[in-house]
């Protein structure tokens, strides 16, 4: 298994330079910039996608405060520092095979991959061979975009997801060289 975060938004860039309609390339602009700062890490980045007001919702578990940053900037940067950086799984690729888009927001689907070190899992109390490792995770997910075109941002993520990311996740071990850079 390889993991190529440029796959990541392949589709959504294809899609854009195809798309005539400004505000829908405008919209697939947005979702293309905060997927390319999402898979550096870069928190500011994806944070400047954002309205002032951002929301997110993980509907797998939509009373999580933790996982669904809501009303504000910060909120958002705490949430990629505690979900990303600090625990090392900033290395992802979401293969998206479905990109639609309308005048108010972008819809993408397909496999997300994470990966995270095996320390980290521990910590998680997921049960791994070795903690000096890397694992990834590997789930279907559909993501919705919605933009605010006042703002020009997007407002937040609406992510469904099928399954257990975690489930069977000691069994996909990963070298770090099987991580392409971007």
């Amino acid at each position: 298994m390889v993991i190529d975060p440029s796959n990541t938004w392949k589709l959504v860039e294809q899609q854009m330079n195809a798309e005539t309609d400004p505000r829908r390339r405008r919209n697939l602009e947005l979702v293309l910039a905060h997927m390319k700062c999402e898979a550096q890490a870069d928190v500011e980045g994806v944070v400047a996608t954002l309205t002032e007001s951002p929301r997110y919702i993980i509907h797998s578990n939509p009373e999580d405060r933790d996982m669904n940053p809501s009303g504000s900037k910060d909120a958002v940067r705490g949430f990629y520092d505690r979900t990303i950086v600090q625990t090392g799984a900033h290395h992802l690729e979401f293969a998206c095979d479905r990109v639609i888009v309308d005048d108010h927001s972008v819809f993408t689907e397909g496999i997300m991959r994470q990966v995270y070190p095996g320390a980290t899992l521990r910590a998680m109390k997921i049960e791994v061979d070795d903690p000096d490792a890397y694992y990834f995770t590997e789930y279907r997910m559909g993501v919705v975009w919605p933009v605010d075109h006042d703002e020009d941002r997007l407002t937040g993520e609406e992510v469904y997801a099928g399954g257990d990311p975690f489930q069977n996740i000691a069994q996909r071990k990963i070298a770090l060289s099987d991580i392409k850079a971007i």
